[in-house]
């Protein structure tokens, strides 16, 4: 009876004090302070009972261990939750946050890609993203909203990665920097083997050929792309290279090999450079890629070699053995550097020309001659600006001719562009000149001459417009100038100068002046870039 009349006082006592209790005494205690602190500050209305104010329920709830206050407390109970979830975050955003990371690590990698899908490294980045999606596929959301977010979010982007791997490597103008490539390669079988056996010709026809597959790739349009711009880069730097070997061998006179008679040393020397011929054409065929049988590594140590046996050589003070010796160790240490071409080609940003300080300086000139151009055709007198400008143009010229090529084909276009940019300005000025001058009167002329300066001054006009033309070959403006530029060449085509000399000479200067307009807008319209 006893222990029954104590089960419903200790009921009672709970019930007085609110909220289910765990019986530690930890919580007994923790209670009991409580009951004496001051932030027990009002009586519930039906039961007596102290309630907890606002300002400590959530301490209350964490120390004592209880499930809740009361329907009223329900705010403070989630505010408790979600500053614990902050502290804690759940594994699967943290797994998709270490995946994220892993990809963000390969991006540089993919953006500047410039291969072909079957290279290597293409296979070893399209593996890796196929890796992080399965890996973001296989983390479990439990259902909630913002983990299936995040998962979301972690397979657009590889996604997106991968797509853009894709692209760069089936770019249409990807495409068309290795279809030149493959018949670079196809000139160089047909050539160099000879070389590679020891034969010393080479063409001329295979030399013009090689500057044609520059001038090719340098018109290849990269759009600004990190990938394309990389491809066309290394493509050229190869090319180039070749070019280079064969021009230093053609100008080379044939002033040696010496006579045997001249001295020992002279016979080992002659087969050094028979050597050096032999892996001249070699190392062409590798930097084209249709030598298989070599590597780059073995042909660096079979130079090095030669170099060796060379220094090992006792020319006894005879002075022009020991130059004969140094013209062959030149030329050794010539090929040797094409090796590193590779390498250097992936560990430098060679190909981002819009940081060349020749390009930059390209860039500063145009900008004068763009500022002298806007004056010169929105003066309201510019026959005022005629000689001041025209010197200034020529300073010009003078400057660009100063760039430093570095041997890049694409600075050298840059460059050749400008300078037709500068002198297209000073051919306007000339012909405005002229023109104004023959307002001025003129004597009886030949008719044929007065029709060839009808046309001269209809070009002057075109010419003006053609200047300030900013658009491509689509824009109906650049049709209707191309049109223009046409008519006045087939108005030029029925002129009779009937034998007339000055005529003649006019006709001819006439149209080759409406030529060089149309070459000029086309340059303005093909859209090229560095």
């Amino acid at each position: 009876m006893a222990a029954a009349e104590e089960e419903p006082e200790k009921e009672q006592e709970q019930g007085s004090r609110g909220p289910t209790m765990s019986a530690s005494r930890g919580n007994q205690r923790a209670i009991e302070a409580s009951r004496h602190c001051p932030i027990w500050t009002s009586e519930s209305p039906s039961t007596g009972a102290l309630v907890p104010s606002k300002r400590t329920s959530t301490r209350l709830h964490e120390d004592s261990g209880w499930s809740d206050f009361s329907p009223g407390q329900s705010s403070c109970k989630s505010e408790s939750n979600k500053s614990m979830d902050m502290g804690n975050q759940h594994p699967s955003i943290t797994r998709l946050q270490e995946i994220q990371k892993e990809v963000k690590s390969i991006e540089q990698q993919v953006v500047g890609f410039s291969g072909l899908s079957d290279d290597k490294n293409y296979k070893k980045l399209e593996r890796i993203l196929t890796k992080q999606l399965f890996e973001i596929d296989s983390v479990d959301t439990e259902g909630k909203g913002d983990i299936q977010q995040a998962r979301k979010r972690a397979a657009q982007e590889t996604e997106r990665l991968l797509k853009e791997l894709e692209q760069n490597a089936n770019h249409p103008h990807r495409i068309e920097i290795d279809n030149i490539f493959k018949e670079a390669q196809a000139l160089v079988k047909e050539e160099i083997a000879p070389l590679c056996s020891g034969d010393n010709r080479l063409t001329d026809e295979f030399e013009e050929a090689i500057q044609d597959v520059i001038l090719r790739l340098t018109h290849v349009k990269t759009g600004g792309k990190i990938s394309l711009r990389k491809a066309r880069y290394h493509t050229l730097t190869k090319i180039c290279a070749v070019q280079e070997i064969i021009e230093d061998f053609m100008k080379k006179q044939p002033s040696l090999p010496l006579s045997e008679d001249t001295h020992p040393s002279v016979s080992k020397i002659n087969s050094v450079m028979c050597e050096v011929n032999k892996a001249r054409g070699t190392l062409i065929a590798l930097l084209m890629g249709v030598n298989n049988s070599e590597t780059c590594k073995h042909l660096s140590c079979v130079l090095s070699g030669l170099i060796a046996d060379l220094d090992a050589l006792d020319v006894c003070g005879r002075t022009e053995v020991r130059n004969y010796r140094k013209e062959v160790v030149e030329d050794i240490n010539k090929l040797l550097k094409y090796l590193d071409l590779e390498e250097e080609a992936d560990s430098t940003y060679a190909f981002d020309l819009g940081q060349n300080q020749s390009i930059l300086k390209i860039e500063e000139i145009l900008k004068k001659m763009r500022d002298v151009k806007k004056e010169l055709l929105q003066a309201q007198n510019p026959s005022d600006l005629y000689l001041g400008s025209k010197t200034e143009l020529q300073g010009l010229i003078g400057q660009l001719d100063e760039v430093d090529l570095g041997k890049n084909p694409c600075i050298r276009e840059a460059r050749r562009r400008a300078v037709i940019e500068v002198q297209t300005l000073i051919t306007y000025i000339d012909l405005k000149e002229a023109l104004e001058k023959r307002k001025q009167g003129v004597a009886e002329e030949h008719p044929s001459h007065k029709a060839v300066w009808n046309v001269l001054g209809s070009l002057s006009d075109i010419q003006r417009e053609v200047l300030s033309f900013d658009g491509n070959r689509t824009d109906k403006n650049y049709i209707r100038l191309e049109e223009l530029l046409t008519k006045q060449l087939l108005t030029l085509d029925a002129v009779d100068p009937q034998g007339e000399e000055k005529s003649k000479t006019a006709r001819k200067q006439a149209v080759k002046l409406a030529q060089n307009i149309l070459s000029y807008l086309d340059l303005k319209s093909d859209e090229w870039e560095y």
